[in-house]
Order: structure tokens, then sequence, then C-alpha cells
């Protein structure tokens, strides 16, 4: 795996992010850009990259008691080989399974990139919208779909009724927050924080030119 690949996080373990403990990857660079996106850090395209050979050497020691990986971002499929390549090789590592999430149509990822859909066990496909309701699990918005692609998808997710939807992830001296967030749940923990004394910023302001 000679080539690149831009990252905005990994995590090991994320709990509301599909089944068991996963290990979490998320890409950097978004064309979509969904309004209302949580994760506007990780629009930018072009930053943070790093060798596919590294990440693998990263991710590595997790493979053997991982319950599967989570891909998201970012947009996954604006870095077509470098997803590809990442699924291949964790299905050489660990028999859990793969969940990726992308803001495009299933439509369009079955048309265009089957052999890499073909790969997954579960899509969580199409764009987040605000102005729709949330009731769904692991997923932003209801109109949002989740697709069960193999027997190990079907026997995990199929009667998923509830996740959760929040990690508070700890990496060296960063405290952040890793999941689905119920509408305005980032920022009611800004204002808690900042009752609490904490200087407190959350990546869905970033627009606003306020930094996570």
């Amino acid at each position: 795996m000679t080539q690149s690949i831009s990252i905005n996080r990994i995590h090991y373990p994320i709990h509301s992010l599909g089944f068991g403990a996963r290990v979490g990857v998320w890409f950097q660079g978004c064309q979509i850009q969904c309004p209302g996106c949580v994760s506007r850090d990780t629009w930018e395209l072009g930053t943070n990259s790093i060798q596919l050979d590294d990440l693998a050497q990263t991710l590595l020691p997790w493979t053997g008691a991982a319950d599967g990986l989570t891909i998201s971002g970012g947009e996954p499929f604006d870095q077509l080989d470098a997803v590809a390549a990442l699924v291949k090789w964790w299905r050489t590592k660990n028999k859990g399974d793969v969940l990726l999430f992308s803001g495009y149509s299933a439509e369009l990822l079955w048309d265009r990139y089957p052999e890499i859909v073909a790969q997954l066990d579960v899509l969580i496909s199409e764009p987040y919208d605000a102005k729709q309701p949330q009731s769904q699990p692991l997923r932003g918005s209801d109109n949002q779909r989740m697709h069960l692609l193999t027997p190990i998808a079907a026997q995990r997710y199929a009667n998923l009724d509830e996740a959760p939807t929040l990690d508070l992830c700890f990496d060296d001296d960063t405290v952040w927050i890793a999941g689905i967030p119920k509408p305005n749940a980032m920022a009611e923990i800004r204002r808690r924080l900042t009752a609490m004394g904490f200087a407190a910023g959350t990546s869905d302001q970033l627009l606003d030119g306020v930094r996570g």
C-alpha cells in the first residue's frame, strides 16, 4: 500500500458508530459539505496526508480485539483508491464487519463503485439533511439509509433499536467527542462546559470562524 491517504483522526475503541468496540477511521476531505454538518473540521481537502502503510501499522495492534471497522469522514468516496485499499487490507486482518458512512446516494455508489461497495458489510448513505428529523440509530437525519449487505450485517444490525450516540475520547492531551449527536446536542455541550468554566468550541462552529 504505497499510496497516501488524508486522515482526520483514528481511534480505538469506538462504541457509538456500529456494533461493539470498533476501530474508527475518519477521512479528511469532503466535497459534499452538507449544511449543518457537525464535522466541518473534516471538510478541507488535501491535508493530513500519510502513507497507507503507516496507517496500517497504527491499526494493526487493534485488529485482533476489534469487533469491526467504521469508516467515516469527511467523505471516504472522495478518496477512492485509499478507501478501497484500506478495506481490502482490513479484510485480511479482522473478521468483524466493515461499516462505512457516505454522503452520496446508494444508487450512485453502486453504479460507479460497485467493487468497493461489495467489500462492505454496512453502508449508511445519503447526505445529512438538517431539516429532517432524527429518529433512527446510526443516522444523523432520517433521509439517510442503512444498507445491510452481508449475513454478519443482518445478524448485528437488523434489530438495532438503539445505539450509544456519543463517545468521549482521549488522545494524549486532547479530549474529543465521536458519534452522531442529537439535534442541538453540541450547543448544549458547549453551554454546560462554559458554565463549568471551560473554554469550549465544537467543529460545527467552524464556518462561523470559531475553531473547535
